[in-house]
């Protein structure tokens, strides 16, 4: 049995004005506002300043995934522009890593845009890089609905990877809420400056903010980095449309984290953990349910955690974090894999319990959006006070906009750096 929360998703409206909406980013990334919420208040400060109101010793947690030029425009000869949006490999690989690795030929699932101008046509890219001449095919195959198609895809010279070819000829994949065209500025600025593992067709946010001496600032304190990966689908803005939130799919990321990264926050129970963005809040708890599925179901589980798991009655039970995430360690032992690697599909609602983040960094999110609901499943209705706070105080919203630094209801940080609860 699911028991799913009653949630409204016009609950989490407000009213974002577009000019509101950063379309631009700094000119130094730490030179964002940096709002600060905690139980007792609510304050701003510039982001190169965070390591005041981070605890000595903290674990910070990080996304290091890296956005790919997904975004690839072909010009048919009637002179009509198509636009196809790669989102996720289909054959013959699906996992991102393998995928990229192709040569010659391979097919995925695409957005495309002013499809009714492509018929069954192969449209044609030509495109020099670094003085060699290439060729991109694209051939649509079937009709996978809500605008998606399987494109298949063929290039000259066979020996380069899509990888590659893709980072050559493709463009930066900026939101739909950029409405400008995408700039030479953005395949820096749009990058996290810790991005390793390529696959996202969109930027974790909230740490395009950080400098070298940000980290330093952090290290200065004694906080102890991790990495894990979640790989950022298109989904991630897609707003709640219907009134039953039961009724919303959430999107299905590839998330992977080394068994190393797994350990370390195990030995760091009990010490504040900062999750750097909601895809780090999101690829964490999906480690603690895939260990209680581990724990429930069995020795050998599918790496996947579906939309609605912790919403199952068969997990509710009383499982802590060091159980689970031991069981997991011991799957990988058993397996003989040095890291996780699978899907999350996590949805977090208000009435969620966090296992993991003491405090979440994130950036300001759409109205009725599912990161939004993330947000206030953390902070309940301070979220209000937070985003009135932000655009009466002249914030910047959404991918390029300014950061929050959001601690979980019932705990502060104060500067002094001493926790209560």
């Amino acid at each position: 049995m699911v028991k799913i929360p009653k949630i409204n998703p016009r609950d989490f409206d407000y009213h974002l004005p577009p000019e509101r909406i950063a379309q631009f980013p700094l000119e130094n990334r730490d030179a964002s506002k940096l709002l600060i919420c905690s139980d007792q208040v609510v304050t701003e400060d510039i982001f190169s300043n965070i390591g005041d109101y981070i605890p000595s010793e903290s674990l910070l947690v990080f996304n290091d995934t890296k956005v790919i030029h997904a975004r690839l425009i072909f010009s048919k000869t009637t002179g009509a522009t198509i636009e196809i949006f790669c989102l996720s490999p289909l054959s013959p690989a699906q996992e991102l890593h393998d995928a990229f690795k192709q040569t010659s030929g391979c097919i995925w699932k695409c957005l495309v845009g002013n499809v009714k101008r492509w018929k069954v046509e192969l449209l044609k890219k030509e495109f020099i890089h670094l003085g060699e001449k290439y060729v991109l095919f694209a051939h649509r195959k079937e009709n996978l609905g809500d605008g998606c198609f399987a494109v298949e895809f063929h290039w000259e010279p066979k020996n380069r990877s899509f990888l590659d070819i893709i980072e050559f000829a493709g463009l930066v994949p900026l939101p739909p809420y950029i409405t400008r065209a995408a700039a030479d500025l953005d395949a820096i600025r749009y990058q996290t400056i810790y991005a390793q593992n390529e696959g996202s067709v969109a930027a974790p946010t909230a740490g395009l903010h950080f400098t070298e001496k940000v980290l330093q600032s952090l290290r200065q304190k004694k906080c102890l980095f991790e990495n894990i990966t979640l790989h950022v689908g298109i989904g991630t803005f897609r707003p709640v449309s219907s009134p039953d939130i039961s009724a919303h799919i959430m999107h299905n990321e590839q998330i992977s984290v080394m068994k190393n990264t797994i350990i370390t926050v195990l030995e760091n129970l009990g010490k504040p953990l900062i999750a750097v963005g909601t895809t780090s809040v999101r690829t964490l708890e999906s480690l603690y349910w895939s260990g209680v599925r581990l724990l429930i179901d069995g020795n050998d589980i599918h790496p996947e955690v579906q939309q609605w798991d912790p919403y199952q009655e068969r997990y509710e039970q009383d499982i802590s974090v060091e159980k689970a995430l031991t069981a997991l360690v011991e799957y990988l032992d058993r397996k003989k894999l040095s890291g996780y690697s699978g899907t999350t599909q996590l949805m977090i609602l208000p009435g969620y319990k966090f296992r993991f983040p003491d405090g979440i960094l994130t950036n300001f999110h759409m109205p009725q959006s599912t990161l939004l609901m993330l947000v206030s499943a953390f902070i309940g209705e301070k979220w209000r006070t937070a985003y009135d706070f932000a655009r009466q105080h002249d914030f910047r919203f959404l991918s390029y906009g300014d950061a929050c630094l959001f601690f979980k209801a019932k705990s502060y940080f104060d500067a002094g750096n001493n926790v209560t609860y």
